[in-house]
């Protein structure tokens, strides 16, 4: 610590060999100058140098003077030991003044002192910051994963190069984002809470505890009928890019990610989450919201389950033929076939709509599919064009927005004006595409604007 950046009482403090030095070189100063002053007063030419000499001194002590009053000095570190903000503190050779990226990058380094210290080393050279470092050991190697923070101007090719050279095989590199932050036991944990709360969540909790990969739950027995998958050993399966796990209902979860292979690691934490979720059984959340539709009619919207298989069923047949062929796009008779299905949370989200009498209205589905995320909507013939579908639609994309889907999209017949213009209503940006009289309308959702769109667009809520 430096003689004045202590301080006592808010004032800084000196040192007395400071002004016993500056004494020193005063008195050295004066000396010189006199001597200087004697030879050259003694000479030819004497006065003249010693103009010539005043003037020179006063014009250096005037730029020296504008100089420090233009260009400053860096501010003395406060007695709490902070350091100067970004704007006061004193810009330098390896100052970053671009906008900064993360990274969330894997590599393959060898299982041997300094290899990890190597690859530390090229990172910091490219001014690459880690900001988190999670290890997957394997038979032979190690698989680092690294969270980073580097230059704006810095490419993936770049840093990917640099890892080369330090020994880091197999790279894998992609942006992450401000989720990306917290650490790895921290989510996990948030993860496994979600999961507790509601067997819908597993699928979205082993994608987002895996990264980008797509996950498929085959039910023991199909919806349509027909043999069931193969089954897994308790203990799962891991072979490279796929991993099987035995689902809590006895089906099977495929999880697929052929841009990068499994660790050991990644298989024990998917099982456990899998685990948990068998250990607690089904569960969905019972809340429920009492709506006022804008023609005064109540209605109850809340999640359902299987066990409104049968208040479905009954809905089916007071459905008209043409709204169950515009929903299910098949043979209507094998319309209860598909409910055990969609009603069960191991697939998705179902929202139900009950009048004040009880009676089930309406259904709306929010299936998760493979890496992507599908909507239906039923209603019944009697609640159609009263804000029904409309009010399911935007609770099912707000439900998708909070589960990070980047889109949804649904699946009906360019004669379904109602669910079209349903989806209009969502007032995001769509994408059409029509073959064979089969309509797909894929919704991008923006969060922010996601949000907004269902708080604005609701009915008056009346309760919980």
């Amino acid at each position: 610590m430096s003689d004045v950046t202590r301080a006592k009482h808010g004032r800084p403090v000196h040192h007395w060999r400071r002004d016993v030095i500056e004494l020193a070189a005063l008195f050295t100063a004066v000396a010189v100058a006199d001597a200087v002053a004697n030879v050259i007063g003694h000479g030819p030419d004497g006065p003249e140098l010693l103009l010539v000499s005043a003037v020179v001194l006063v014009a250096t002590a005037a730029f020296h003077t504008w100089w420090a009053r233009r260009h400053g000095h860096a501010p003395p570190v406060s007695d709490t030991g902070a350091r100067p903000t970004s704007s006061q503190a004193q810009a330098g050779p390896s100052a970053d003044t671009g906008e900064s990226v993360l990274w969330r990058m894997r590599t393959t380094v060898k299982d041997e002192p300094g290899s990890l210290a190597a690859l530390c080393t090229a990172l910091a050279g490219h001014r690459v910051d880690i900001l988190s470092l999670q290890t997957h050991p394997l038979a032979e190697g190690t698989v680092d994963e690294f969270l980073l923070r580097g230059p704006g101007e810095l490419s993936a090719a770049e840093i990917t190069r640099a890892v080369a050279q330090a020994g880091g095989a197999g790279t894998w590199i992609e942006r992450a984002d401000a989720h990306d932050l917290v650490d790895a036991p921290t989510r996990v944990l948030g993860l496994a809470a979600r999961t507790a709360l509601d067997a819908a969540e597993l699928p979205l909790a082993l994608r987002q505890l895996l990264g980008r990969c797509t996950i498929r739950s085959l039910p023991g027995t199909p919806a349509g009928g027909g043999r069931g998958p193969q089954s897994v050993p308790v203990e799962g399966v891991l072979e490279d890019t796929v991993m099987r796990l035995r689902a809590p209902e006895g089906g099977v979860i495929t999880v697929e990610r052929p841009y990068l292979p499994f660790t050991p690691t990644e298989f024990a934490r998917a099982r456990a989450l899998v685990e948990l979720d068998t250990v607690l059984g089904p569960r969905v959340p019972r809340s429920q919201d009492v709506l006022t539709l804008p023609e005064g009619n109540d209605i109850t919207v809340r999640r359902a389950d299987t066990g409104d298989l049968e208040a479905a069923k009954a809905m089916h047949e007071r459905c008209s033929p043409r709204t169950l062929s515009l929903r299910y796009h098949g043979p209507v008779g094998d319309a209860d076939r598909y409910l055990n299905h969609l009603l069960s949370p191991r697939f998705g989200r179902t929202l139900a709509v009950q009048t004040a009498s009880g009676r089930l209205v309406g259904l709306g589905h929010l299936l998760w599919d493979g890496d992507e995320t599908e909507v239906a909507l039923l209603v019944e013939d009697e609640w159609q064009g009263r804000g029904v579908g409309a009010e399911l639609l935007r609770r099912l994309v707000g439900m998708a927005v909070e589960a990070r889907c980047e889109s949804v999209y649904a699946v009906t017949q360019s004669s379904n004006t109602g669910m079209v213009a349903a989806m209009r209503g969502l007032g995001l940006p769509l994408d059409y595409q029509i073959e064979e009289g089969t309509l797909v309308i894929t919704a991008r959702l923006a969060p922010q604007d996601v949000v907004e769109q269902v708080s604005a667009g609701s009915p008056e809520r009346r309760g919980d």
